[in-house]
């Protein structure tokens, strides 16, 4: 099993040249990137806002976008400092030794799996579901379980978890569970239970908790 011990030593190697300032800002770029291609083509084509441009309103609507962009980083950097410091007392717990620097630098390249579903739904909203109206567009999120619900006969505090499950987040857990057990060079059973005990387990409550206190 030389290949595997080898190959192991190798992605480690490669793990800790990554330069984690430069790839976050990657990260950042990707998604101003997505943001900028959806507001082109898509935001900027439904009926809605055709009219508020048409009686000079549209300026409040590209303050709200234009914030996302200020806000991406905050984001990010707010989600993959939390996702990290789960995944590392959820290592701690079962004497796995993988540093909060290690993990922080996983989940950060991970999350490269949720700009799929972003450049997604641009192709959607433009080329299969040409033209869309407001609610549609907000609705609609790539293999999630909302696109098998009615979104307007649907109660509105379980529309974002009903986006929040979907495929991609699956992929993601798939990721992180290969991410610990590279890094831990331990079971990968056991880093499927360290991941579900953890990271999923805190996700599946903060859609729970999300559900109760939606008014």
């Amino acid at each position: 099993m030389n290949w595997i011990k080898n190959g192991r030593e190798k992605f480690l190697n490669d793990w800790y040249n990554i330069d984690g300032k430069a790839f976050f800002i990657v990260v950042c770029l990707l998604y101003f990137a997505a943001f900028f291609i959806k507001g082109t083509f898509i935001i900027d084509g439904i009926a809605a806002f055709e009219v508020l441009q048409e009686r000079g309103e549209m300026w409040l609507m590209n303050l709200f976008f234009g914030l996302q962009y200020f806000s991406v980083p905050i984001f990010l950097a707010w989600k993959f400092t939390l996702t990290a410091f789960i995944l590392w007392v959820g290592c701690f717990l079962f004497g796995y030794r993988v540093t909060y620097a290690e993990l922080w630098k996983m989940v950060m390249i991970m999350e490269l799996v949720f700009i799929a579903p972003e450049l997604l739904k641009t192709v959607w909203f433009t080329v299969v579901e040409t033209d869309p109206n407001y609610h549609d567009y907000v609705a609609y999120y790539p293999g999630s379980l909302m696109n098998f619900f009615d979104y307007g006969s649907v109660q509105q505090k379980f529309h974002y978890p009903l986006k929040a499950l979907n495929i991609f987040e699956l992929i993601y857990w798939g990721l992180l569970i290969c991410g610990v057990y590279w890094l831990s060079n331990k079971k990968l059973s056991i880093s499927a239970v360290i991941v579900s005990t953890s990271y999923i387990l805190f996700f599946l409550i903060w859609l729970g908790y999300y559900t109760l206190v939606y008014k």
